[in-house]
């Protein structure tokens, strides 16, 4: 049977693609505060705002494509039952041929209605004002905004706690409750944490092994590393 790894992975890995990390040195994404674009009190005030800066990053994901991390990370399964957990609202991933992918966030080629949060639909064009759903609801992009649950978290933890092995890839683990998932896992098995700046990580048991790379170079060293455990 094969050893299960769990991904847990972040903006870093999306960034080698052309895709910008979550918030730029000065504190805004794309030039917008964080809180006009990513909260529901947001999309409220001026919801044609928020439904344009989703457009323009769905344009984006259509001009990019998943690099070496991304495919590494397919590779695997080929010896893993790799499961991945993201931060990333892109579908780089799925791209490359990974197949078992949990989006914490929500997804970016998706939406559902702004009264329920399911059906949920594919969308891969342009969002705008009078997109209604079947009941006449106006729809909103299927992202977790800050100050709103994270659905997935549950199925994150349930696959955490079964890790044999356990890698963070491209993630400065600042952001919550996703950061807290590594807490979850079993303290006896291996966490490999790839990132060029890597955050500390308090109160870990685990035996530790930082990778101080990008995604890329750091995922061809942790397949290395991991195909040496098997």
């Amino acid at each position: 049977m094969k050893k299960k790894l769990i991904v847990l992975t972040g903006a870093g890995i999306s960034a080698e693609s052309g895709i910008k990390t979550f918030r730029d040195s000065d504190g805004l994404w794309e030039g917008h505060n964080v809180m006009d674009v990513a909260t529901p009190e947001g999309f409220q005030k001026n919801p044609g705002l928020v439904l344009d800066f989703y457009n323009q990053r769905r344009r984006q994901l259509h001009e990019v494509e998943p690099n070496t991390g991304h495919k590494i990370l397919a590779e695997l399964e080929k010896e893993f039952d790799v499961h991945i957990i993201t931060q990333n609202v892109d579908n780089l991933h799925e791209r490359a041929g990974s197949t078992n992918v949990l989006h914490l966030h929500g997804e970016l080629l998706k939406v559902r209605s702004t009264k329920n949060h399911t059906p949920i639909f594919d969308w891969h064009v342009d969002l705008v004002l009078g997109d209604k759903d079947e009941n006449g609801h106006q729809l909103r992009p299927h992202i977790v905004w800050f100050g709103e649950d994270v659905p997935a978290l549950e199925e994150a933890v349930d696959l955490t706690q079964k890790a044999d092995f356990f890698a963070v890839v491209g993630t400065s683990l600042q952001v919550y409750p996703a950061a807290g998932l590594i807490g979850f896992t079993n303290p006896e098995i291996p966490v490999f944490y790839i990132d060029p700046k890597p955050a500390h990580i308090p109160n870990l048991s685990n035996p530790l092994e930082i990778i101080a790379e990008p995604a890329s170079s750091g995922m061809l060293v942790l397949k290395k590393r991991l195909l040496q455990l098997i």
